[in-house]
């Protein structure tokens, strides 16, 4: 018996001194933060909360079954066959260019986003594991990128929607962080950019439905249906976001991650219809399907948002969940296709010009199987 305890007191000291030194954990949102986030109808009781009652709270028995299921499970089909191989840009052509806004998808929810002569990173994470460190994660699906991170032109902002490692990572922030002129961030997101040594005067936090402008363009926070966190004991400590990027002539919406709720119809109702919606589609499970749609409910999402067309993301990238890797985009597109919904599938690294009206994206992940 004191051998057992003996051995859990050494694993609690090790998680403590890992967790508070180790720099890919981030900040933690002090009393004085905590105060000022009591403004936010979305925090109550020292968390942030979903409008509905989600996720559920479990158990440690019934995390540490989840955890056992997920390492211990071998999915057919759950990572491609090879790495996949993007596109590639030309550094000359992303840094000069003044075309149509356009956006580049790095895989997963990343992408660089052109419009009206700004260059905007989303959830830019070009980590190769979305973990605290490279022992704790599998390996994404692509190793090489578009264009090589330190070739990104300057970046004008960089917008995240939660603090996820496979949405904010650490190794990808200390990569972009000197070309980057602002941080945009639902609140409390902000703690871990500063641990990271990122001027406070760089970053911009908000709440759902505040908005701000850069330059000419309408950046909105909007609602998700999900959750935060980097460690056991900082969950729900940070807000999690959608995101409406608008401008006289175009219109995007950034679903971060969310479950399928009545938000989706509440922003389309606000701010559509969109030209082009970015929809989490990828990494999902019955079990928490309150915090990750189906593929099928992303299809109906689209139509929520009033999206003439939507690209689904959160897939590609990763393997965080016990479906086949390709199982996201072919569901997504039987659900669409019942609802007369527009789905678009470029490659990664494939130029997506917000207005084009020509799909001529393949099914390329057929190459991968």
């Amino acid at each position: 018996m004191i051998a057992i305890v003996s051995i859990i007191g050494v694993l609690v000291v090790i998680y403590l001194l890992f967790t508070n030194y180790y720099p890919s954990f981030g900040g933690d949102v002090s009393k004085e933060q905590q105060k000022t986030y009591q403004l936010s109808s979305n925090y109550k009781d020292g968390k942030f909360r979903n409008s509905n009652d989600v996720p559920k709270e479990m158990s440690l028995s019934e995390t540490l079954s989840l955890v056992y299921t997920f390492f211990t499970t071998k999915v057919p089909n759950g990572r491609p066959i090879k790495d996949i191989i993007p596109q590639h840009l030309n550094k000359v052509n992303v840094s000069n260019y003044k075309g149509d806004t356009r956006l580049i998808w790095f895989g997963h929810s990343s992408f660089l986003l052109q419009i009206n002569g700004k260059n905007i990173l989303i959830d830019p994470m070009f980590g190769k594991v979305p973990a605290p460190h490279p022992l704790l994660g599998s390996s994404r699906f692509n190793k090489e990128f578009p264009i090589e991170i330190d070739q990104l032109p300057v970046i004008d902002a960089v917008i995240y929607s939660h603090d996820h490692y496979d949405h904010l990572d650490y190794e990808s922030v200390l990569k972009i962080k000197d070309k980057t002129k602002h941080f945009y961030t639902p609140l409390g997101v902000g703690v871990h950019l500063s641990a990271w040594n990122i001027p406070k005067e760089k970053i911009t936090e908000m709440d759902w439905w505040q908005e701000t402008t850069l330059d000419n363009i309408r950046l909105i926070c909007t609602p998700a249906q999900h959750f935060s966190g980097r460690k056991m004991n900082n969950g729900q400590s940070t807000l999690w976001s959608s995101w409406v990027i608008t401008t006289t002539t175009d219109n995007i919406f950034f679903s971060g991650d969310s479950g399928y709720a009545s938000h989706f119809k509440e922003i389309g109702d606000t701010y559509g219809p969109f030209d082009l919606a970015l929809m989490e589609c990828g990494q999902y499970n019955e079990k928490w399907s309150d915090i990750h749609m189906m593929p099928e409910e992303t299809s109906m999402a689209g139509v929520d948002i009033k999206a003439k067309n939507v690209m689904p993301i959160h897939w590609a990238g990763f393997k965080l969940a016990l479906h086949e890797w390709t199982d996201p985009i072919v569901r997504v597109k039987a659900k669409a296709k019942e609802l007369n919904l527009n789905i678009i599938s470029p490659e990664i690294g494939q130029e997506i010009i917000v207005k084009d009206t020509v799909n001529n994206y393949t099914d390329w992940w057929k190459n991968y199987e």
